[in-house]
This record gives C-alpha cells, sequence and structure tokens, in this order.
C-alpha cells in the first residue's frame, strides 16, 4: 500500500504535522510521500491508495472555522476512488474545518473514511494518534 500526504500550511505547522503523518505511515509499512498542495508529486499521487490531505484553521476564534487558502486544496487533482482521510491543525477551535475539508477531498473524488483535528502545540503526538486512528480504518488491500 502506498499513501500521499498532501497538506496546506500557514506557519509549518501543518507541513511538520504532514511529515509525521508520512513518517508514521512508513513505519507502519505504508509507503509515505508528503508534499505541500503547490508542489503536488503526482507520480505518488497516481500510485497512492491513500491520500491524505491537511489544512490549517482559519477563520475567527470559535466561528467561521475553515480549510486554510480553500480554494487551493479544491484544485486538489482528481483522486477518482482513492481511500482519503484528512487532517487540520488548529489552536484554539477547528470548528467545522474538518467537514468542510472533507466536502472538499469528495469533491476530488476522494473516499474519505475519516478526519482528525490536531492542536498545533501538540502536533507529535496529535499527528500519531491520527494514524493510530487511521490505520484501524483503512483498507489496507490495494486496489
Amino acid at each position: 500500500m502506498k499513501a500521499t500526504v498532501v497538506y496546506e500550511s500557514l506557519t509549518g505547522n501543518t507541513e511538520q504535522a504532514g511529515q509525521i503523518i508520512a513518517r508514521e505511515l512508513t513505519a507502519a509499512g505504508i509507503e509515505s510521500v508528503a508534499c505541500p498542495i503547490t508542489e503536488v508529486n503526482l507520480q505518488a499521487l497516481s500510485e497512492s491508495d491513500l491520500v491524505v490531505v491537511g489544512s490549517w484553521t482559519d477563520g475567527l476564534f470559535f466561528f467561521g472555522q475553515k480549510p486554510g487558502r480553500s480554494g487551493r486544496l479544491a484544485k486538489l487533482p482528481v483522486i477518482d476512488g482513492k481511500q482519503a482521510a484528512v487532517y487540520c491543525t488548529y489552536a484554539l477551535h477547528a470548528g467545522k474545518t474538518l467537514d468542510k475539508l472533507s466536502r472538499l477531498v469528495s469533491n476530488r473524488g476522494g473516499e474519505v473514511i475519516g478526519g482528525y483535528a490536531i492542536k498545533r502545540s501538540d502536533l507529535e503526538a496529535g499527528a500519531v494518534e491520527f494514524v493510530d486512528r487511521l490505520l484501524g480504518a483503512v483498507d489496507a488491500t490495494p486496489a
């Protein structure tokens, strides 16, 4: 099984989480690569069984949250039929960021199997927890 982690990062937190996610997936036996949405590794993406998409949380403190730079994410290459998962990083409250990010990924053809909000003050533990949960949900049989 192969995975591609695609992220949109403003301050580096979402990138760091994406790198940890790719590292943990690789450690679990899933060949993984992480890349920013502006430089998607199209070869890796086309070969992937799983696509993980991450974004930072944009919006006001407790309402109006959404994926950061969602216009870029909406242009994710088509991933028809691939299993997908989403994550977001946040400072105070993620709100509906995961729901909105899931819709963006579904609109590109991904079959979203889950998501996780990672607090930016604990990126390592949050990313590891996300991968642990993801491994329990992902279909490890390549298509």
